[in-house]
């Protein structure tokens, strides 16, 4: 994973006609797939898994960047990096007394493992996990929907696992999730994001990736 990456997100893709969806990413700058499993707990409300993500699998050589906001990840990681997941990531909420096991047990299945925190989680929460993690990823809009307005006191994290990965020789992306459009994109980028996450600009072709 080498200078910065577009995912788009699927959650705001026409869930009717994926592979028009996967087309329109395949034909873009992207750099990757972002794929949100929601599961009406841990968020309110219910969106795909692993039967779509293997379905949708042979339609992109990209990486898929599987994002669980779902409660016990540790029963679905094994079986989503079995489906065609190349990154997954779990949320540290419901995760923190087994966060640094599940890291090791996504890395343990050649993936790439990522943790996610949203934003009322501050980035010290995850001071012993970051030696351990190739995604650190930060939500700037409240997880479970899209098409929201990205909060921009979440970018003061970014600016400081930033600063922790410089100071530290960590090895981790940082990725931003949540309300990156044309207007929000240059401040995201500033603050210092790897991978840029955006769905409802990138579908309506709102977004001009020139990164």
């Amino acid at each position: 994973m080498e200078n910065r990456i577009l995912a788009p997100s699927l959650l705001s893709a026409d869930f009717g006609n994926l592979n028009a969806a996967l087309e329109k990413i395949n034909g873009s700058a992207a750099g990757a797939v972002h794929f949100d499993v929601m599961d009406g707990s841990f968020v309110p409300e219910i969106s795909f898994g692993q039967v779509v993500l293997r379905s949708i699998r042979p339609l992109s050589a990209l990486p898929f960047d599987v994002h669980l906001m779902i409660e016990n990840p540790e029963r679905q990681i094994e079986s989503f990096a079995k489906s065609g997941a190349d990154w997954i990531t779990f949320h540290y909420e419901n995760s923190e007394s087994r966060a640094a096991d599940l890291l090791s047990e996504i890395r343990r299945l050649g993936k790439k493992a990522g943790v996610s925190i949203k934003p009322g989680t501050p980035v010290f929460a995850l001071q012993n996990l970051l030696k351990y993690a190739d995604i650190i990823l930060i939500m700037t809009v409240e997880p479970g929907y899209g098409g929201q307005t990205l909060v921009p006191e979440c970018l003061e994290k970014v600016a400081e696992l930033s600063k922790l990965r410089r100071e530290n020789g960590f090895g981790y992306k940082i990725s931003v999730d949540g309300g990156v459009n044309a207007e929000t994109l240059p401040s995201v980028i500033e603050s210092g994001a790897d991978i840029i996450v955006s769905g409802s600009a990138f579908f309506k072709g709102d977004l001009n990736w020139r990164y």
